[in-house]
């Protein structure tokens, strides 16, 4: 588990509501505990042997209903790669409202071009292309609430 991970999970708890969430895996224990103002973190390497049998990892319930909606769209847009939100938060489709758009549809994107901005918990966010492509379709609009895992935007990459 990398720290972009971390940082992830970490917002993503802030958010649910949760006051406290243990993750632990084969080589990593973590403790991320919310209060009203303050967040603590914990990360923890953990020996190999150590901890098996306690081994769980929680999973919030609320992620399993997004795809129920994406789903007769799927079907039409199975040769596009689907871009999806890594983090909960407000998409903005512009780093500022003076500023113009990160991308528009029709517009080719390299790996690594800038798509949004997802603002979480006073963080501004950039995500970035993780394929290249000509962008078919902006899926959410601006200044709207998005979920973990959510489709943003779908992208041609022949």
């Amino acid at each position: 588990m990398d720290l972009k991970d971390i940082q992830n999970l970490i917002k993503f708890v802030a958010k649910s509501g949760a006051s406290e969430v243990k993750l632990e895996t084969d080589d990593v224990k973590i403790t991320i505990r919310t209060g009203s103002d303050t967040e603590t973190t914990y990360v923890q390497q953990v020996p190999m042997q150590a901890q098996m049998p306690m081994q769980q990892a929680m999973q919030p319930a609320p992620v399993a209903a997004a795809p129920t909606e994406a789903a007769p769209a799927e079907d039409e847009n199975s040769k596009y790669i689907t871009v999806k939100s890594p983090i909960i938060g407000t998409f903005y489709r512009k780093p500022s409202p003076d500023k113009p758009l990160f991308v528009e549809v029709g517009q080719t994107i390299a790996e690594g071009d800038v798509l949004c901005i997802i603002e979480a918990m006073k963080l501004f966010n950039e995500i970035e292309s993780e394929v290249s492509g000509k962008v078919v379709k902006i899926l959410v609009d601006d200044s709207s609430p998005v979920e973990f895992d959510q489709p943003l935007f779908l992208v041609d990459p022949s």
